[in-house]
């Protein structure tokens, strides 16, 4: 499905999205083509789960034209990250 398609079916709402298809262009990745896992009423909720998204899923509000996402390079770590379950 295209996010063009997304923004007309889900007007101005919160939408979960896995990511099938994108390209990359500098350092913003533009999403070709997404499936919808479920429509987000509550802006908390969204926000809920855009802290819980892994790797290929997003959250984004339909008020959107584009579907994009900001690459950032992580620097200056050093020693280990340890993340509790």
């Amino acid at each position: 499905m295209q996010w063009e398609e997304v923004r007309k079916i889900y007007p101005d709402q919160y939408v979960r999205l896995q990511i099938l298809a994108s390209h990359t262009e500098g350092n913003t990745k533009y999403v070709d083509e997404v499936a919808l896992i479920k429509a987000i009423q509550d802006p908390k909720d969204a926000t809920l789960e855009l802290l819980r998204a892994k790797d290929g899923i997003v959250v984004s509000h339909t008020s959107n034209e584009e579907l994009k996402i900001e690459l950032r390079a992580l620097r200056g770590l050093r020693g280990v990250v340890q993340h509790e379950s």
